[in-house]
């Protein structure tokens, strides 16, 4: 299986701290964000994985180089972009990536995880759904992506940053998707979020995996640090 993992942002509620580095390189326990990321794909035999850069691309350049060199698996490709793409752009300008693989991951690198894939994996393969989400249940449901469940773990609602959420089951940025997501994507290259865009349309379509593992977003300050004292080495 290959994965996408989106890890372009700007990081900018992690500054200073991001100033210099990019978020998906940031320390945790002696390693980059992204090196745990790697460490787990390939745990569970994820064979290639392609990054998506534009701040600070360099820096993320030289570390996929020498991830590459001195370990290579999973093999990494960068996909640059000059100009930000959004979650479901980046995935929509890559499908030759995935060739002809009927299933494939994206992950979005913000999050601290030790999730199992391969138990998600096989979840995915109960059904016959476009997309598999992976959900959490959050305190702060107004500020994510919700999803409602019915007794087949069939989503049948979705909403990104609801004002009155139907549910505490919020969308964690890792997903299976099989190759009909394409249909759902524009061809034409632009801005596309996954929350706003795309996810939407596959109400119905789509089924949601609660992850009982260890998920921190570390996009702020505080759950950098709130990861620093959590994570084990």
């Amino acid at each position: 299986m290959k994965a996408f993992l989106l890890a372009a942002g700007f990081g900018t509620r992690l500054r200073p701290l991001t100033n210099t580095v990019p978020k998906c390189l940031i320390p945790i326990q002696g390693k980059a964000l992204m090196e745990w990321w790697l460490e787990l794909f390939a745990k569970h035999g994820i064979s290639e994985v392609l990054v998506n850069t534009h701040y600070l691309a360099e820096s993320v350049r030289d570390f996929i180089s020498g991830w590459n060199i001195e370990v290579g698996f999973p093999m990494v490709t960068e996909f640059f972009e000059e100009t930000l793409l959004g979650s479901g752009g980046t995935v929509a300008a890559n499908r030759s990536f995935i060739g002809n693989d009927e299933e494939f991951l994206i992950c979005y690198a913000d999050n601290l995880t030790d999730v199992d894939l391969g138990a998600f994996q096989k979840f995915h393969k109960t059904h016959n759904g476009v997309l598999s989400m992976g959900l959490f249940h959050t305190g702060i449901p107004e500020q994510c992506g919700i999803a409602a469940l019915d007794d087949t773990k069939q989503i049948i609602e979705f909403e990104e940053k609801p004002l009155y959420p139907k549910s505490n089951l919020a969308n964690a940025g890792i997903y299976i998707a099989r190759q009909e997501l394409f249909h759902y994507l524009p061809k034409t290259q632009g801005l596309l979020d996954f929350g706003k865009d795309v996810l939407p349309k596959l109400v119905g379509k789509m089924y949601g995996w609660e992850i009982s593992d260890y998920l921190l977003d570390i996009g702020t300050l505080e759950n950098y640090e709130k990861a620093k004292k959590e994570w084990h080495k």
